[in-house]
């Protein structure tokens, strides 16, 4: 039985169908700029088709800068990088009332400047930089898509993401984000270092000529048109149950937990990780060029929805035990693998 299927259920499957060989197109041109990674590009455009916000986490010189603004660039869309120091005030980030003289009257009026957040796609790099109150202000922006200056509301860009970065490895001089505003950003993705061959394919374009001329394969129209598409995407009532049982599942006090969350887990996630998870296996079913999302998108996109909304026990951290080993033990548990062979995106 599929759960309150979508009257235009047609109509999003033909948008997919449409916009398959340009998602195609995308990732490839994507490959010829950014070796490796392909995980980490398919959550982005996940996040994007959500219409949600992502955190990346990964030591420097992983690209993710170069990534981003790469992605901005085939998607034709406005972006902003906004490096967040100690000294950022809230202002700098928003925007703020200049008094500025009338030439016609003389009068002095204050004016709004739009600062960096007013751009489709806003790098927030090394967000654990900066003091709560700034963090504040874009996350509030990030939730209401419209931030108030002086009394007055100023909507941003739609589409609006923010993709905010953080060091790992550095903890002076940081502020980390408190679990309540890490629950805003749907995706955690995390980056890791490339295999030997990767490596090497990445020193020989960065010391030779190696250029590539990049053309847009989508627009805002069409991103908008895939957010819709992706609302579509049909979900059968055994998708939703596995997704609910495995959030349920990572808190310690459900009757369902096992022994190894509540022995490992402080808290789990809240209902917002239910719906995310749901939203991230739909846009995956789109990206593979699919109009239904199965529970083998659910285990796929667990870690990256899950991972930052899981608080673990100081034994568990003590022992090294990290919140996707929790995810994956989870997975395991509570995801019934359906008989699905997954096609990745494909020529039709």
């Amino acid at each position: 039985m599929i759960h309150h299927p979508s009257p235009n259920a047609a109509t999003e499957a033909e948008v997919i169908d449409q916009f398959i060989l340009r998602l195609v197109g995308l990732r490839e041109q994507l490959g010829s700029v950014i070796v490796g990674l392909e995980d980490v590009v398919e959550q982005i455009l996940i996040t994007m088709l959500c219409r949600g916000h992502a955190i990346l986490e990964g030591v420097p010189g992983l690209a993710k800068t170069r990534l981003i603004s790469t992605l901005s660039e085939l998607l034709a869309l406005d972006f902003r990088r906004v490096q967040f120091t100690p000294d950022l005030m809230p202002g700098d980030i928003t925007g703020s009332d200049v008094l500025q003289e009338d030439q016609t009257t003389g009068q002095r009026v204050f004016h709004f400047i739009e600062g960096p957040l007013f751009a489709h796609i806003v790098l927030a790099d090394e967000i654990n930089r900066t003091p709560p109150k700034t963090q504040s202000s874009l996350l509030e922006a990030m939730e209401e898509r419209q931030i108030t200056v002086g009394g007055n509301s100023y909507a941003l860009p739609n589409p609006f993401f923010v993709l905010a970065t953080q060091n790992p490895i550095e903890q002076e001089g940081t502020y980390p984000l408190p679990e309540a505003q890490l629950d805003r950003f749907m995706l955690k993705v995390v980056l890791g270092y490339p295999t030997l061959e990767q490596e090497i394919e990445i020193a020989r374009r960065a010391t030779t000529h190696y250029s590539v001329a990049l053309q847009p394969a989508l627009g805002v129209e069409d991103i908008l048109a895939l957010q819709n598409a992706v609302r579509g995407v049909l979900v059968a009532d055994h998708v939703y149950e596995a997704a609910a049982a495995l959030v349920r599942m990572t808190r310690p006090a459900e009757e369902i937990a096992t022994a190894y969350v509540r022995e490992n887990v402080a808290w789990g996630a809240g209902p917002r990780a239910t719906i995310c998870l749901v939203l991230a296996a739909k846009a995956r079913a789109v990206l593979h060029g699919r109009s239904h999302a199965t529970t083998s998108d659910v285990a796929a996109m667990a870690a990256p929805v899950l991972r930052h909304r899981l608080r673990l026990t100081f034994a568990a951290e003590s022992t090294g035990i990290t919140t996707d080993a929790v995810v994956k033990h989870l997975v395991s548990e509570a995801v019934p693998r359906t008989p699905h062979v997954e096609k990745r995106l494909r020529v039709r």
